[in-house]
């Protein structure tokens, strides 16, 4: 495996809550282990206010400098994981089209968007989706990374997905 800091892309279909929320989460928890980014298949215009109080009011996060982008500023950069967070991403998401030999999974997680509630029952539906985000994070940052082969690696990434306290 590539010396620390592995470059970690969270790939989700609008890059406006999920892969950010994952990008920021990997940014705390896994400093110095991980250079985290997201991006989005058909990114969003803004990044949904929700994920950003989330952030910073639960997890003390400033993620003010957050934007929604395309897939497209990676393709040529050096990545370590891929992970999806989307079903539409997944089925975007060729292992052909990046450089290298990354690591592929997918941690299919609900789109808080598409809740609909009072601002209270919708700001505690996004810290809900967060925290599951939050485990899966913290699983991949407890991994030995530099203990295990490639495949084994890629194994246990696309399990952390199933590992109980993560769905």
């Amino acid at each position: 495996m590539a010396p620390s800091p592995l470059n970690i892309l969270f790939l989700g279909s609008g890059n406006s809550a999920r892969s950010i929320f994952a990008e920021y989460l990997i940014r705390k928890q896994g400093k110095g282990k991980f250079t985290a980014f997201s991006a989005g298949i058909n990114p969003e215009q803004e990044i949904n206010p929700y994920v950003l109080r989330v952030l910073k009011e639960l997890y003390k996060i400033d993620a003010s400098d957050a934007r929604p982008k395309s897939w497209d500023e990676f393709k040529d950069a050096s990545l370590d994981f891929i992970i999806t967070s989307s079903e539409h991403a997944r089925g975007q998401t060729p292992s052909w089209a990046w450089t290298g030999n990354p690591i592929m999974a997918h941690w299919s997680t609900p789109d808080p968007e598409h809740f609909s509630g009072s601002e209270k029952d919708t700001f505690n539906h996004f810290w809900k989706v967060s925290q599951l985000i939050y485990r899966r994070v913290d699983l991949l940052c407890n991994l030995s990374v530099d203990k295990l082969d490639h495949l084994r690696l890629e194994q246990e990434t696309r399990n952390i997905a199933t590992q109980e306290g993560a769905v």
